[in-house]
C-alpha cells in the first residue's frame, strides 16, 4: 500500500512570484532527509522564508514555504525532491535504507574558448542550468589568450554517457557562449583519475589555520560586523526531546546548514519549525533526539553539538584574499557532508561575483583537502591584474562574501 508518488511532493505555485510558494512533502522518513531536502532547494535558487517538519521516526511530513524566480523550473524541481525521498513500497523501502547509493560516474568536460571577462561565470551557468554537478575545475590561460578549462563533473541525470546528452551539452554551451566557444568534449573518466586530479595544492600555514578552525575567534564571537547567533539547548520542555533554538541573521542556505550539521551529528529531527521574521532574523525550534531515541543529557554532547551549529551558522563559508607574489588569489572553502557532498553553486556564485565586479580570472582550481577530521572544498583562483586591477582586497572578499551568503 501507499500513496501515488506525483502526491509524496506536492507543489502549490503563488499567483505573484513575490508571494511564497509552499512545497509539501509526505514519506517515509530517513536520516538526513531534510538535509537532503533543503540541499535540492538551494541547488535550484529558492530562499525557504518558512518551515515545518512533524515525523515519527517512520514516516514524515515537511512543509516549505519559499520564494522562487521566474526562472524556476518547478516541474523539474519535484522531479528532483520526488527522488530524494525513500521509496514508500514496504519491503522496497527497507532494502533501500540499507543499500549504499551508487557512486555516480565521472566525466571530463574539456573547454576551450576565447578569453573574456565573465567567461568561466558562463559555462558554470550553462552546467547548473544542465544540472551537471561540477566536483574539481581546472582552469588555465594561455599566453595566446585561450582559456583551457578541465571540468569534471557528474550527471543528475545520469545520462551524460549517452551520445544525445552529450550533444545537448555541446549545443546548449555553443548556444549560450557563440564565438568565445572553440571546442568542447566530454569523455568518461575513472573515479580514481578525478580523485588524483585534485593534486595536493600547498596552502599557506596561516590561512589554514584561520580558514578551517573550528572555533570562533574574538573577532567573529564579538565582531560588529558578524550578526549575533543564539544557540541554545533545553531538557525541560519534553520528557523525550531535547528542544534546539536558535535565533540568527538569515543568508542563503541557512536551513541547509542546520540540517546537514544535524545529519552529520546523527541528531533526529521529531518536529521543527523555521521562520523569518522582520529584518530578516530567523528563529528556529528543532525538538531532537539522538540515534538511540533518547534527548541529548550529556552536558558536553549539548555544548558540542551547540558550538558546531553556532559555527556553521556564523561561518558557513570561508573567504580570504592572499598575495602571491604581484598577484592576488580569492580563496573559498566550506565544508563537505559526511555523505560526500558538497555545498550547491559555490563556484557559480563565485565566478559570478566576480563576473559583475568586471575582474577577470587568471587561473582556478577547485579541490578538497582534509583538515583534522574534515573535508572541505577549497576554490582558488588567481585573479588577473593584467589590466591593473582597480579594486581593493577588501571589496573584492565583500562582494564574494555577499553574494555566497545572499546578503543585498
Amino acid at each position: 500500500m501507499g500513496i501515488p508518488s506525483e502526491d509524496v511532493v506536492l507543489i502549490k505555485q503563488s499567483e505573484n512570484p513575490a508571494d511564497s510558494s509552499v512545497i509539501t512533502v509526505n514519506c517515509p522518513d530517513k536520516t538526513g532527509l531534510g538535509c537532503d531536502l533543503c540541499r535540492i532547494l538551494l541547488f535550484f535558487g529558492l530562499s525557504i522564508v518558512r518551515g515545518d517538519v512533524s515525523t515519527d521516526g517512520k514516516w514524515c511530513y515537511i512543509v516549505f514555504w519559499v520564494v522562487g524566480k521566474p526562472t524556476t523550473r518547478w516541474s523539474l524541481l519535484k522531479k528532483r525532491l520526488i527522488s530524494a525521498c525513500p521509496s514508500f513500497y514496504g519491503i522496497y523501502y527497507y532494502k533501500q535504507e540499507l543499500e549504499q547509493p551508487k557512486t555516480p560516474d565521472v566525466f571530463l568536460l574539456k573547454f576551450r574558448g576565447v578569453d573574456r571577462k565573465g567567461l568561466l561565470h558562463d559555462v558554470t551557468h550553462v552546467l547548473c542550468e544542465l544540472e551537471l554537478i561540477i566536483k574539481r575545475v581546472k582552469v588555465s590561460t594561455t599566453p595566446d589568450g585561450t582559456v583551457v578549462d578541465l571540468f569534471f563533473i557528474t550527471d543528475t541525470r545520469e545520462l551524460l554517457h549517452t551520445k544525445k546528452r552529450k550533444e545537448d551539452t555541446h549545443d546548449h554551451l555553443k548556444a549560450y557562449l557563440g564565438d568565445a566557444m572553440i571546442t568542447c568534449e566530454i569523455e568518461l573518466i575513472g573515479a580514481e583519475i578525478a580523485t588524483c586530479s585534485q593534486g595536493t595544492s600547498f596552502l599557506p600555514p596561516a590561512i589554514t589555520e584561520d580558514m578551517f578552525s573550528l572555533e570562533l575567534s574574538n573577532e567573529h564571537s564579538s565582531g560588529s560586523s558578524t550578526p549575533n547567533v543564539s544557540v541554545t539547548a533545553d531538557n525541560s520542555l519534553s520528557p523525550s526531546h531535547t528542544l534546539i533554538q536558535i535565533i540568527c541573521q538569515d543568508h542563503k542556505g541557512l536551513l541547509y546548514d542546520i540540517m546537514r550539521t544535524l545529519k552529520d551529528y546523527n541528531i533526529q529531527i521529531s518536529y521543527g519549525r523555521f521562520y523569518i521574521k522582520e529584518k530578516k532574523k530567523c528563529e528556529v525550534d528543532l525538538f531532537v533526539m539522538q540515534m538511540d531515541g533518547k534527548k541529548i543529557v550529556d552536558p558536553n554532547k549539548q555544548n558540542s553539538l551547540c558550538s558546531r551549529l553556532r559555527m556553521e551558522l556564523v561561518r558557513p563559508l570561508r573567504v580570504a584574499i592572499v598575495s602571491r607574489g604581484p598577484d592576488m588569489e580569492l580563496l573559498v572553502a566550506n565544508p563537505v557532508e559526511l555523505s560526500d557532498k558538497g555545498r550547491p553553486l559555490v563556484f557559480h556564485d563565485i565566478t559570478l561575483a566576480l563576473k559583475m565586479l568586471n575582474t577577470c580570472i587568471f587561473t582556478a582550481e577547485v579541490g578538497r583537502h582534509v583538515m583534522g577530521d574534515r573535508e572541505w572544498e577549497v576554490y582558488r583562483i588567481l585573479l588577473d591584474e593584467g589590466d591593473g586591477l582597480s579594486l581593493s582586497w577588501n571589496k573584492i572578499e565583500g562582494e564574494v562574501r555577499k553574494m555566497l551568503m545572499g546578503w543585498e
